[in-house]
């Protein structure tokens, strides 16, 4: 069987290949490599929302509970649901029990509350941890994305851009009218 060269440049190429495949495991994702299409969370109805069903438009996922100081803030970001949902955004309340278990409620209690007390139409998904060992994996995945800005309390803000990385994160602080928030979402979605 006759051998031919193989170019330099395109033996290095190979190598590097097989190298990085080596060094990730087969199968895996390097850093930066895996997108926030790759989760999903439960509904408290039953059911799953994928991020994957909302490839290329923004998402702001933020972690609340029901039962929190900042409560309110779920009138902004009902407020920012209703202004930009059309143009593509969608806003996904996570509730979690893990910042002095102000999510005291359960299931379909949570989202049913968040209606009820706030208007309140966007996505809420089930309960889950969003910090530690024990964190939904989106929450592991975009602490990865952005060390130094994980949930340090509920109402924590990831807004995952149209690329499915994550764009920005605002803490618990940030109100959703902030401009900071409201532009870095509209840089995200069609002009009008």
């Amino acid at each position: 069987m006759p051998s031919f060269p193989v170019p330099m440049p395109a033996r290095r190429h190979a190598l590097m290949m097989l190298g990085a495949a080596i060094a990730c495991g087969t199968g895996r994702a390097r850093a930066g490599e895996l997108k926030a299409g790759a989760f999903s969370f439960e509904k408290p109805e039953g059911g799953v929302l994928a991020l994957s069903e909302l490839s290329g438009k923004p998402i702001l996922v933020v972690n609340t509970a029901t039962a929190c100081g900042y409560a309110g803030q779920f009138n902004g970001l009902q407020a920012l649901w209703t202004r930009f949902g059309e143009r593509g955004l969608t806003v996904i309340a996570v509730p979690s029990p893990d910042f002095g278990n102000q999510e005291p409620l359960d299931g379909v209690a949570i989202a049913q509350a968040a209606r009820q007390n706030h208007g309140v139409t966007f996505p809420v998904v089930a309960k889950v941890h969003v910090k530690g060992p024990a964190a939904h994996p989106f929450y592991r995945w975009a602490a990865t994305e952005k060390p130094g800005s994980t949930p340090g309390w509920n109402f924590h803000k990831y807004l995952v851009g149209r690329d499915g990385g994550i764009l920005a994160a605002f803490p618990h602080t940030v109100d959703p009218s902030d401009p900071r928030l409201i532009t870095a979402i509209a840089g995200e979605l069609p002009a009008t």
